[in-house]
């Protein structure tokens, strides 16, 4: 005679071993799991700052780029626009009507063209593709004035980009600016690959550390470095060595000539 209360017993004990082996691989699996859950996690966080990352890049690298070549056009047009006006060359300063004193060429830069000259460096002034001259803490002297420095910034990276190339300049190359009257044709005598932003010394009337110590007429290229930062200066000093008066046909220095066959 079998006892009322094994069999039962002996079903409990089968289902009570399956319930632990299941809930044991189930404890397995959680705890196995944690990191793989922390893996993937982190493994997204990663791929939306890739995202985030490449977003930027495409917008400073591209975008302001393709902005800032509709801006670097229309100022060109303004100025020439405006030599076609009577008068003499002017010397505009930030925040007048006179669009700019002309553009810039350097045949080393590359295909960064001609670069128009605008009065100003503040960032939404470089932002429009130019190079703009600086009105302070050491005001720019004009090509045409008798001495002093034509001082002059452009953005490295981004917004057109036109000084990306700034670093290819060596001692002996031609740096040309083209006013309505005439091309003011400069030497590069020496350059300084990373100085701090705040050594304004650099554009001063006789640069300082440009190896010059008389006032003559020079020019002073700036630009931020390393790429894709503006933690320092990258500097290029010319001088002046020779003018050539504008004629009817605006015929280009050979300097230029040379570049563009």
């Amino acid at each position: 005679m079998r006892s009322g209360g094994r069999l039962p017993a002996r079903r409990f004990g089968a289902r009570w071993e399956v319930y632990a082996v299941v809930e044991r691989r189930r404890r397995r699996s959680e705890r196995e799991s944690v990191p793989a859950r922390s893996a993937g996690f982190a493994g997204e966080i990663l791929v939306t700052m890739a995202v985030i990352l490449g977003l930027y890049l495409a917008y400073t690298l591209w975008w302001t780029n393709v902005e800032a070549a509709h801006a670097t056009k229309s100022t060109a047009q303004a100025i020439r626009s405006e030599w076609t006006k009577s008068g003499s060359e002017k010397m505009p300063d930030a925040g007048t009507s006179v669009p700019g004193v002309g553009f810039l060429h350097v045949p080393t830069l590359g295909d960064a063209g001609e670069i128009p000259i605008v009065p100003g460096t503040d960032p939404e002034r470089l932002n429009e593709g130019v190079a703009g001259y600086y009105t302070k803490p050491f005001k720019a002297a004009m090509p045409w004035e008798k001495e002093g420095n034509f001082s002059l910034a452009a953005h490295r990276d981004g917004h057109g980009a036109k000084f990306h190339n700034l670093d290819r300049v060596r001692a002996g190359d031609a740096i040309i600016v083209e006013t309505k009257d005439a091309w003011y044709v400069y030497t590069v005598f020496s350059t300084l690959p990373k100085t701090a932003d705040t050594n304004v010394g650099v554009i001063m009337p006789v640069p300082e550390g440009s190896g010059r110590h008389t006032r003559g007429r020079y020019i002073t290229l700036t630009t931020c470095t390393p790429v894709l930062t503006s933690d320092y200066r990258l500097i290029v000093w010319g001088e002046l060595t020779r003018v050539e008066p504008m004629d009817a046909q605006r015929k280009r220095p050979p300097e230029l000539e040379r570049t563009s066959t």
